[in-house]
């Protein structure tokens, strides 16, 4: 059952925000593989999945829409072996992260059996904006529209 967050009129165009939120429920909540993310900087974040026994060749990273998804799967080695006690097995895994509008990917590195990814975001904008307030054309004019560039004054 989905629960509609932002069912109020008071938040208008909101339901691309609603859409991740159920993006973001919906990914695995298997805890494999394990994950940091720090910052780095003001600006700067850093995912660090242990990936121990995946090579590059095993693994990918992509981003759909605002979503960054990484996939590894090693290929079944085990051929004409025989293993006595088998505790690490050939795993696949699939993670998403959900990201906010203009967050940037900067580039990822295999390090150690860590696979880091760089990512950055924008400085924030003065969010602060002043609407002009015009005057409506009379009324013998027509349909209410308004008279552009006037001002009371």
């Amino acid at each position: 059952m989905t629960t509609r967050v932002f069912t109020s009129p008071l938040f208008l165009g909101f339901d691309h925000l609603e859409q991740m939120l159920e993006r973001a429920a919906k990914t695995s909540s298997d805890g494999y593989p394990p994950y940091n993310i720090e910052q780095v900087s003001p600006t700067a974040l850093r995912i660090t999945l242990a990936v121990a026994g995946f090579t590059m060749d095993d693994l990918q990273i992509t981003q759909e829409d605002n979503q960054l998804v990484i996939r590894g799967r090693q290929t079944d080695d085990s051929e004409g072996r025989i293993f006595l006690h088998r505790g690490i097995a050939a795993r696949q895994f699939q993670r998403a992260f959900v990201m906010a509008e203009g967050i940037e990917v900067r580039g990822a590195w295999l390090d150690n059996g860590l696979l880091h990814i760089d990512l950055a975001r924008p400085q924030p904008e003065s969010r602060v904006k002043t609407i002009e307030i015009r005057r409506p054309l009379p009324a013998n004019a027509g349909n209410g529209a308004v008279v552009e560039g006037s001002k009371e004054g």
